[in-house]
């Protein structure tokens, strides 16, 4: 049984008489961190107030101690839904994407709440007692929220997971980059420097490829279709579209130029002819689906167009076409579901 297996009967492994059990786990997760925390945070600061955010501060030791509570209690909680069943070296790589992406947006968010608070209490240090306290309550959020995701893992779930860690590192890429105006250029602009965010940046196109790759494995699994080539060539394009976007993180805009524009425009080419031969690989998809796919190749077209002569940013173009091609992806996705749980519906009704 393979991972995208694991991910489509993972609400069917957490049965309702152990809801119980689960619940009972990840609060005993989430004060095992905050005792953990709170030692690590007493060695750490030594009882000494500190800075909200920034170098040395509370902030960022908090995020790195969350980051790595939320990798290892996501990792745990897999294992334990999966018990007994045989693991497949892809399961393993889908593990440790879905769990660093886990990882990375615990980092992420308490990154951004603690500028966030910097911001709104200029000047202000946090006393000893509270920095043991805060980082202790943080890490015990982070690891009871990511061991229940890892036990109720689903496909809607996992597509909320991708959007998320998409969003926060990118939006961590632009908060911390060098260069204030890199919107100027291109959105890869932000992955030219050497510097934290050219990594935060290029590390996320990478790890949202392969959470595409595992979305798709996973997605398309049990679709109805009455074309028998259809679920793989869907889940072809799907790969494809991962493939690249990690491969655009891969190679720099400004170290392999042609490399990098191959990659970002065949991810755009890919999704267009996905969207427009969708219908005949999966005849039963709603048309509102289609359409909406097919809108959403007009709007990238207008805009290439638009950016041709000179009228939008190479920037503006990519925000938007990057938005609307993931957008579809996690529609597509909570899409695929709905097939799968009419076909599971109408097989229990039938006599």
């Amino acid at each position: 049984m393979t991972e995208g297996n694991a991910v489509q009967r993972a609400e069917g492994a957490v049965k309702p008489s152990s809801q119980r059990t689960i619940e009972s786990y990840a609060l005993s997760i989430g004060a095992f961190a905050f005792v953990v925390a709170c030692v690590a945070a007493m060695v750490r600061f030594r009882f000494e107030a500190t800075p909200i955010a920034g170098p040395e501060s509370v902030g960022q030791f908090t995020a790195i101690m969350s980051g790595a509570v939320a990798f290892a209690t996501f990792v745990a909680g897999r294992v334990r839904v999966r018990r007994g069943q045989q693991w497949h070296p892809l399961d393993v790589l889908d593990l440790v994407a879905v769990g660093f992406a886990h990882g990375v947006i615990g980092l992420l968010s308490w990154t951004l709440v603690s500028t966030i608070l910097e911001q709104s209490f200029i000047d202000a240090t946090v006393f000893p007692l509270f920095v043991i306290l805060l980082t202790g309550a943080a890490c015990a959020v982070t690891g009871y929220v990511a061991f229940l995701s890892a036990t109720h893992l689903d496909l809607s779930l996992l597509a909320i997971v991708l959007a998320t860690f998409l969003l926060e590192g990118i939006i961590a890429s632009m908060l911390t980059a060098s260069d204030p105006h890199w919107w100027k250029e291109h959105l890869s602009a932000l992955g030219m420097t050497d510097d934290l965010s050219a990594l935060a940046f290029n590390l996320t196109l990478i790890v949202s490829g392969l959470l595409v790759t595992v979305l798709a494995r996973a997605a398309t699994l049990e679709v109805p279709t009455s074309n028998p080539n259809g679920i793989a060539r869907v889940r072809l394009f799907l790969v494809l579209i991962g493939v690249f976007l990690g491969l655009v993180g891969v190679f720099a805009v400004d170290t392999h130029f042609w490399l990098h524009t191959l990659f970002a425009s065949g991810m755009a080419v890919v999704f267009i002819v996905l969207t427009i031969r969708l219908k005949r690989y999966i005849p039963g998809v709603p048309r509102v689906f289609l359409t909406l796919g097919w809108l959403f190749d007009a709007i990238i077209v207008v805009l290439a167009m638009l950016y041709a002569v000179s009228y939008y940013t190479l920037t503006a173009v990519e925000l938007v076409a990057g938005t609307l091609v993931f957008t579809w992806i996690i529609l597509f996705i909570r899409t695929s579901a709905a097939l799968q749980i009419d076909v599971q519906q109408s097989e229990l009704a039938a006599p």
